[in-house]
């Protein structure tokens, strides 16, 4: 590998030393820096400034777990539709064609096709996901 392939790489791997050297020289100033007060109240576990009452370890309804994935999977389309959404306006304003980089020409038409099969397949997500009652809290 030469110099001029690694160009591109330096500033990264600057951005990911800087990063990483910020990070540990805040710890140790605020190790060396910080309050040494120890005791009973100070070392006792705590979760978000509550007292602990019961076991951690316990059991949680899968329905939080369910909610967190369909969050998840609804909230990751917004991923998929921003570079859609710039696709579509460069073709809308551009004329009736754009290139892909594949050299592949496509029109406004087929991405609104295209957006209307992902929509689709969101929606019947959404329907199955209702059916099976996975938004019910009973």
């Amino acid at each position: 590998m030469t110099a001029e392939t690694l160009q591109p790489y330096v500033a990264i791997g600057a951005t990911v030393l800087i990063v990483t050297g910020a990070a540990i020289a805040f710890l140790l100033v605020a190790h060396l820096i910080g309050p040494k007060r120890h005791g009973p109240v100070k070392d006792s576990t705590y979760e978000s400034g509550m007292p602990v009452i019961t076991d951690a370890r316990r059991r949680f309804n899968v329905k939080f777990y369910i909610v967190a994935m369909l969050f998840i999977l609804f909230d990751v389309e917004i991923v998929f539709m921003w570079p859609w959404a710039m696709l579509y306006y460069e073709a809308a304003t551009a004329g009736a064609t754009i290139p892909l980089q594949n050299g592949t020409m496509v029109g406004k038409e087929f991405l609104i096709v295209g957006m209307g099969i992902f929509f689709a397949l969101l929606l019947f997500g959404l329907v199955y996901e209702l059916g099976k009652g996975a938004l019910k809290w009973d």
